[in-house]
């Protein structure tokens, strides 16, 4: 999909398997500070001061204790000082970030995006666990996240050689022709960004004057914002797709379960959302190949 700078084996000489460790540790220890940013962010604190500490007794964490993964284990997922227990949500981030990150550089390779990708993954893994907790998407970070992908934008064809942006290929971006790229790849990323938030926004709208009620919270419309801006409105639809398709699946699981079946009940979409927008970045070109060889003429 991209092109690669080289191999890490013809950069390093070493084994590719090492690449691959080296990734998975990188992305444990992004996911630790995705944990504090999972717990502070939905508190409004600060994710830089003070250190971790333990939320029962106050003691703060010791570095050897800070480990990804691993001090959980060590410690049995107690801590040190009270032996209160720790949530299996810190290992569950470090553990999928990981496996995250090393999916993404198997799917990228190594070239000069990956390193937006992985940004991209770990914005998207905050969100879906703090929308999971708190059922918000909170604007310090969706925010940025439109900010950066739309500077990614116009840096990277003003930077890097090649197209790392899909929706290029396709109108509106092909009628633009004989404009700069980097302006091109900007419009690009604009008509993505409304896109994706302006499809939830508008079926939001249009199921709030039909029904009264509120179908699609802001949070979810900013998200979307950003996803669209980096992915193209290509992908962002296939993120939406995904994310309709499994959270009706979910929801209808939840009801099904419920003694006295409430059809109004909420089930956070920003979850369904970031699953849906990291499996367009990595397989969505594909799966629309796939679709469109099989079902269109």
């Amino acid at each position: 999909m991209y092109a690669l700078l080289a191999s890490f084996e013809s950069l390093t000489g070493l084994p590719e398997f090492f690449a691959y460790a080296f990734v998975f540790a990188f992305g444990a220890v992004v996911g630790s500070f995705l944990n504090v940013v999972i717990h502070r962010v939905p508190n409004e604190e600060s994710i830089v001061f003070p250190n971790s500490a333990c939320p029962n007794c106050k003691s703060p964490i010791k570095a050897y204790d800070n480990i990804p993964i691993l001090s959980w284990i060590i410690l049995r997922g107690k801590c040190r000082r009270c032996k209160e227990p720790i949530s299996a949500r810190y290992p569950t981030v470090e553990v999928l970030t990981g496996l995250l990150f090393l999916l993404t550089y198997w799917q990228i390779g190594l070239n000069p995006f990956l390193p937006v990708c992985l940004i991209f993954v770990a914005a998207m893994v905050s969100l879906v666990f703090i929308d999971a907790g708190h059922m918000i998407l909170p604007n310090v970070i969706t925010y940025p996240l439109l900010i950066f992908a739309l500077l990614v934008r116009v840096i990277y064809p003003l930077v890097f050689d090649g197209n790392y942006f899909s929706d290029m290929a396709f109108a509106p971006a092909t009628s633009l022709a004989g404009y700069p790229v980097w302006i091109i790849s900007l419009i690009a990323g604009i008509i993505g960004a409304l896109a994706g938030g302006g499809s939830l926004w508008l079926v939001g709208e249009i199921w709030k004057r039909l029904r009264g009620v509120d179908a699609m919270g802001l949070g979810d419309v900013k998200m979307m914002l950003g996803v669209g801006a980096l992915l193209g409105w290509r992908l962002s639809f296939v993120a939406i797709f995904l994310a309709a398709f499994s959270g009706a699946l979910i929801g209808v699981i939840v009801i099904a379960k419920q003694k006295e079946k409430d059809f109004q009940t909420q089930v956070p979409f920003g979850i369904f959302l970031g699953i849906g927008s990291i499996l367009a970045l990595l397989f969505g070109e594909q799966m629309i190949s796939w679709y469109v060889e099989r079902f269109l003429p």
